[in-house]
């Protein structure tokens, strides 16, 4: 055996036993790494109010502190008078519950010459297996509730936290990042850092701006169907639509559908429409055209990487995915060398062999309009020649 084949078999299998586990460990900290790339992001939303802060004198964590304060306050306001109308609407509708139960069983009866009472009806419910089958389903499942809504509050106490910290400690942080680079290498993470916060600015700013269209479009139509709690309805439309992907929508038209049922049955049938429609303008002409001008990528780029970050990373990905690939664009096309383009007709679009069948027919009718027109006045001048109307001979003329 030679001498090198022990230490190559040694190498190897510490080489693999290395990488599986690096591969587990990657596994089990997914859910830490992904709540501080969150972090990061909220970091860098928050950044500009921050630094504005502290360029005045303050230091940057009361800054910090004081933002996270208002944001605290303002979510926390939204969301104490949004419980309120929603357990109010909550109440009266299981008040009106029998006078709906009512309206329906009449409307079978008339339509379909039935003869159903509603207190047979209340009875096929409460001894239905469904019924039974289901209560006992959400009393097994009250623990795993318990346990998803205690998870929820970790995750987003560790992000809360890691977002401070990036915000508070930005300064060091890029410090730390630029003290184990050589010069040229510094600028350039700088330099990235500085697009990150306006890219992610920029993201924001156009999420507030389709937030702000979408809660006045809603409010409008709810404040037409009279429904109660407009403004917060269409203040909880525009925000759940655009902040929460994928499944922010349907939240977000859920509840105004849910009240709009108390006032008239209808009424939840128009305000889905509404929203579904609402939802093909936003999604293929308002987002597109908003996005490519606050985050400068093109509005296909902006759809294809909401749909990659959505397969990676789920609904974070999808949140995450325009400023981190605007990001990366503006970054890398400082280092890609471009050239003038040639005054190729290829370059816009046109076709530079042969013509086409319109053209050519366009050309042979023209032809043909010449023609018949140059034969009318050669017609037209025969006569005169005829006449003798030119010049006679020998007048005008020279000698030969």
């Amino acid at each position: 055996m030679p001498r090198w084949l022990p230490r190559a078999m040694i190498l190897a299998l510490t080489l693999i036993g290395l990488f599986q586990l690096g591969s587990w460990a990657f596994h089990e900290l997914t859910g830490l790494l992904i709540n501080i790339l969150i972090a990061f992001f909220a970091a860098l939303a928050i950044e500009p109010a921050v630094s504005r802060m502290s360029s005045r004198g303050m230091r940057r964590g009361l800054a910090t502190f004081l933002v996270f304060i208002g944001l605290l306050v303002a979510i926390a306001g939204f969301v104490t008078l949004l419980g309120s109308m929603l357990a109010g609407q909550i109440i009266k509708i299981v008040e009106d519950f029998p006078a709906y139960l009512d309206s329906v069983i009449n409307w079978i009866n008339a339509h379909f010459n039935t003869e159903l009472k509603r207190v047979d009806v209340q009875e096929g419910l409460l001894r239905s297996d469904w019924l039974r089958s289901y209560v006992q389903n959400s009393a097994t499942g009250v623990l795993d509730v318990s346990g998803q809504v205690l998870g929820g509050l970790f995750q987003l106490l560790t992000i809360t936290l890691f977002t401070f910290y990036f915000a508070a400690d930005g300064p060091r942080l890029r410090r730390a990042l630029c003290s184990v680079l050589p010069p040229a290498r510094q600028a350039e993470v700088l330099r990235a850092w500085e697009i990150a916060v306006d890219k992610t600015g920029g993201y924001l700013y156009s999420r507030g701006l389709m937030a702000l269209v979408s809660g006045v479009a809603h409010y409008v139509l709810l404040e037409f169907l009279s429904v109660p709690y407009a403004p917060v309805l269409a203040v909880w439309v525009g925000l759940v639509s655009q902040f929460l992907p994928t499944i922010g929508t349907y939240l977000a038209g859920a509840l105004p559908m849910l009240i709009a049922f108390t006032v008239d049955p209808w009424y939840a049938l128009w305000v889905l429409v509404f929203v579904v429609l609402y939802q093909q303008f936003e999604n293929y002409v308002l987002q597109p055209k908003l996005t490519a001008k606050t985050v400068d990528i093109h509005p296909a780029v902006a759809f294809g990487s909401v749909v990659a970050g959505t397969a990676l990373l789920g609904a974070v990905g999808a949140l995450i995915a325009i400023p981190a690939v605007a990001t990366l664009q503006a970054f890398l096309g400082a280092y890609v060398k471009r050239y003038d383009v040639t005054d190729d007709p290829r370059v816009q679009g046109h076709r530079s062999r042969g013509t086409s069948i319109l053209t050519r027919l366009r050309n042979l009718l023209e032809g043909r309009r010449v023609a018949g027109t140059e034969d009318s006045a050669h017609s037209a001048e025969t006569p005169e020649s005829e006449s003798g109307s030119g010049p006679r001979s020998g007048e005008g003329s020279t000698p030969a």
